[in-house]
């Protein structure tokens, strides 16, 4: 099972790290001359920014997980040291803690 989750997290771990490059090239194009569409753009790059915050905290999670992988402990809870549910890491395959540690 570890290894499908593996694929399907190096497959997220490429999509993201795409958009972020996308986000980056249009956080870095330059202002227009026009005053109310420089304020228009600084509000989209505003609402990049978060958007980017967002996609690289997921990258962080990604990479931590197939650390895991790699290293023999994934699916074992952080805090109580038992198995993670399979279900529960087939919905979340991020997570660090079983569903009763993460309660």
């Amino acid at each position: 099972m570890s290894k499908d989750i593996e694929k399907a997290l190096q497959r997220r771990l490429a999509e993201l790290m795409g958009n972020v490059a996308e986000i980056d090239s249009e956080l870095r194009s330059g202002l227009p001359a026009n005053w109310e569409e420089q304020a228009t753009k600084l509000e989209d790059q505003d609402a990049l920014e978060g958007i980017e915050k967002s996609k690289l905290e997921e990258i962080r999670q990604i990479r931590d997980a197939l650390n895991r992988i790699a290293e023999g402990s994934y699916g074992v809870c952080a805090q109580c040291g038992e198995p993670i549910d399979p279900k529960r890491l087939k919905a979340l395959p991020t997570a660090i803690k079983c569903i009763s540690c993460a309660a």
